[in-house]
């Protein structure tokens, strides 16, 4: 009996790390050295964006900047042996590491 009570049109959901980075069937986590990126594996990358990339056996990130990619260390990257496994839509950093306070 009763009626329903307005209060609850204005209920939010508890904020989470998947709404925040909305992520989904598509997205992966990985662990970096300073916390975890999120990755999109749907989005095809477009100049300027980060990705995880592999290449001569080795995993890192890089940016896309025309034909190639830059990594970490400034080292462009091209041909045919490069893998991209996703871009980069979130970084989620660890704030307790002192040595990186910005």
């Amino acid at each position: 009996m009763g009626f329903e009570s307005p209060a609850k049109d204005y209920i939010e959901d508890t904020l989470s790390i998947t709404k925040l980075c909305r992520m989904d069937a598509n997205s992966r986590t990985v662990k970096t050295d300073g916390g975890y990126a999120i990755l999109d594996m749907s989005l095809r990358p477009q100049p300027g964006d980060y990705v995880l990339i592999r290449y001569d056996g080795m995993t890192d990130f890089g940016q896309l900047q025309g034909r190639s990619f830059i990594t970490r260390d400034g080292e462009a990257i091209e041909g045919e042996g490069v893998e991209v496994f996703g871009v980069v839509t979130f970084t989620v950093n660890d704030l307790r590491r002192d040595d990186c306070p910005v």
